[in-house]
């Protein structure tokens, strides 16, 4: 080899041993290369994979099962009781519920109940306007409807949700308020009646059940009020169920579903034989009373 002249360009000659070395380290570079790049390559067309999706919440299914609090008042067959609404109350009968007015009786008459070991239920009127209650101006003209029989009442109007479930609320307030164990809205089968309104079962049915749950949501006891048309739809929601006068215009049968769910079912006759109906009553496993129609202290107990 010559060495390069001082100054000069370079000018190495290629020997075939420098030819041969030069071919094979060109060859282990371009497989080096071609590998990363063909790795690189592989790692940019790769598609990263998605994230995992997380789920969205769903709903929880509405469901129209019941849900009475475990500590509510659900009597069995065979209760005894006394409806008294009209009247200074008679606490002397040896009964274990008492149904009386929400309004109208003295807070003192609840606890003297109590302290005597009785159930205390507190009548009211879900489905009618009546005139003389303290809340009566609350009511605005729109949901009152046909006078419902009873001196000073009108029927409401039960699809106006907006303006009786404020009043309906503070009722039921009131009744925690004063100790009631329980609750009896009255008129609460406006669709089966001429209301002056063109009220459906559905409306009727969605209404009670609305009484049901807000009745039980407070950890109050509530009974059905006649409606026997609907009893099918309402008996796993009521606790109780009392009627008027279902011999006299043979009605009876469909609260027999009360007793089979072993729920009490409470009842009256205004007119009529007790040595008739009471025969049947106890037949039939209900607890009837014979009452005077305006609900004053004296009862004769079928059983």
């Amino acid at each position: 080899m010559r060495t390069p002249r001082p100054g000069g360009s370079k000018s190495v000659p290629i020997t075939l041993p420098l030819l041969l070395l030069a071919c094979v380290l060109a060859t282990f570079v371009a497989l080096a290369c071609g590998e990363a790049g063909s790795e690189e390559a592989q790692a940019i067309a790769t598609p990263l994979p998605s994230p995992t999706a997380i789920p969205s919440p769903i709903a929880s299914p509405i469901t129209s099962a019941p849900t009475q609090p475990k500590d509510i008042w659900i009597p069995q067959p065979g209760a005894s009781w006394q409806w008294q609404l009209t009247g200074d109350i008679d606490p002397s009968f040896e009964v274990d519920m008492y149904d009386i007015d929400l309004f109208d009786a003295p807070q003192s008459m609840i606890d003297r109940l109590h302290n005597d070991g009785r159930v205390v239920i507190c009548y009211f009127s879900a489905g009618s306007w009546e005139d003389w209650r303290s809340d009566a101006g609350q009511f605005p003209d729109l949901v009152k409807g046909r006078d419902n029989g009873w001196p000073g009442e009108r029927w409401l109007d039960i699809r106006q949700r907006q303006v009786l479930e404020p009043l309906m609320r503070v009722r039921l307030d009131l009744a925690v308020q004063k100790g009631c164990d329980g609750v009896e809205p009255d008129n609460i089968g406006a669709y089966a009646s001429d209301s002056g309104f063109p009220l459906t079962y559905q409306d009727q049915l969605e209404y009670n059940l609305w009484l049901a749950q807000e009745a039980h949501d407070r950890k109050l006891s509530i009974g059905l009020k006649n409606d026997p048309g609907q009893i099918g739809d309402l008996v796993d929601h009521f606790d109780w169920a009392l009627n008027e006068e279902c011999f006299q215009y043979r009605e009876c049968e469909p609260f027999a579903a009360f007793v089979a769910a072993g729920k009490a079912v409470f009842g009256v006759e205004h007119e009529g034989d007790p040595a008739d109906f009471c025969p049947k009553a106890n037949a039939l496993n209900f607890d009837w009373l014979k009452k005077n129609l305006d609900l004053d202290a004296p009862r004769v107990a079928c059983r």
